[in-house]
């Protein structure tokens, strides 16, 4: 991959971790972001629904979609908050805490054969590689906001 752009091989590697985890959550008539959200929903005090997009860098149309799909399916109920009447907690159920044990399986295993196979010099680089790549974004040090206005 040596001759290819940074973002071509983010982005490659990212459609091939999601595409493992779709298939394994297929069998198991999951997706990965119900998988994602499963994992992300914590599991005794329930998530406020609100804080469910960032966490997962999701879209509000995209999870309001998985949401709906995950209540259909039994995995999730919405309860009022009782912190702020305004909101709703999403709490996994009997049924979401099962599939949520066999998302985080799945997560652990990938983690494991990659570390199993990756020293931990070069794992380390790889996260100081992410952290700066973040860093340069959302610092907009990539492309400054002069340059942007003008095209």
């Amino acid at each position: 991959m040596k001759d290819k752009t940074i973002d071509y091989c983010l982005r490659a590697t990212w459609q091939a971790v999601m595409k493992m985890y779709n298939e394994q959550a297929a069998e198991y008539d999951v997706t990965m972001a119900v998988g994602f959200a499963l994992l992300s929903i914590d599991p005794e005090e329930g998530t406020p629904s609100t804080a469910l997009g960032p966490r997962m860098g999701m879209e509000a149309t995209s999870l309001s979609r998985t949401l709906k799909t995950m209540e259909e399916k039994g995995l999730i109920v919405r309860k009022p908050n009782p912190a702020d009447g305004r909101g709703v907690l999403i709490h996994l159920t009997e049924f979401g805490l099962e599939k949520r044990d066999f998302s985080k399986d799945r997560v652990v295993t990938f983690n494991d054969a990659v570390r199993g196979n990756i020293s931990d010099e070069k794992i380390n680089n790889f996260y100081e590689v992410i952290e700066t790549i973040n860093d340069l974004i959302q610092n907009r040090r990539v492309f400054n906001q002069k340059e942007t206005a003008i095209k």
